[in-house]
């Protein structure tokens, strides 16, 4: 089935206007300090929003809400010697799929799935420790964006501690898990892992865009 086609307004980015797709979207607010933007499902309420403002429409979406100038200005903005790591589920458990990407560029670094039966939880963790073994393996000293802190005390704690079960659904998923905890007992790393300000800098590189 072909994905519903999405069309995004940005008020406030590199780039105002409205895009016609997420990738456009990404590079207009993509480390933009406060960044205002929100998907709408069709040319027409894109428009009427786009001549609205951002507070009539952001709603109460997690992550969207703007910050004062001092905040901001605590926050900084973020650090381009990175990757930047995210998931996307479609239900709880449902379709799950996660990826790495150059915080700067967008540029895909890695990805897997999408996996028959996940959660967005395991989604962030393994790509947590998939983005901590490709820097190892390169020799490099790049540090790891997340949005999810859960994902963050599953790392440090090198357990997943998910609630969903283990069925023939999701058994290659499952593998992965055991192969992330293992990696985690048997390497050490020195890449910090550091959560994505969300609402000083937008939507992670890494998001899939199903807002």
């Amino acid at each position: 089935m072909a994905k519903k086609k999405k069309y995004y307004v940005v008020w406030k980015g590199h780039q105002e206007g409205i895009h016609t797709s997420w990738e456009q979207c990404k590079k207009a607010i993509a480390g933009y300090a406060g960044a205002q933007f929100k998907s709408f499902p069709d040319l027409a309420s894109a428009k009427r929003a786009l001549n609205g403002s951002y507070d009539e429409h952001k709603g109460s979406s997690k992550g969207k809400g703007t910050l004062t100038a001092q905040e901001l200005a605590v926050i900084g903005r973020p650090n381009y010697h990175s990757i930047s790591v995210d998931a996307a589920s479609s239900g709880n458990p449902g379709r799950m799929e996660y990826q790495g990407v150059d915080t700067k560029t967008g540029r895909k670094l890695f990805k897997q799935g999408p996996f028959e039966e996940g959660t967005n939880n395991i989604g962030e963790f393994l790509a947590i420790v998939h983005g901590l073994a490709f820097l190892k393996q390169h020799k490099s000293d790049r540090i790891i964006y997340t949005d999810s802190r859960t994902a963050m005390g599953w790392v440090r704690k090198k357990q997943c501690n998910t609630k969903l079960v283990e069925t023939d659904k999701n058994r290659e998923l499952f593998h992965l898990v055991r192969r992330a905890v293992d990696w985690l007992n048997k390497n050490s790393y020195t890449t910090p892992i550091v959560k994505w300000e969300t609402k000083a800098w937008g939507e992670i590189p890494a998001d899939f865009g199903r807002k």
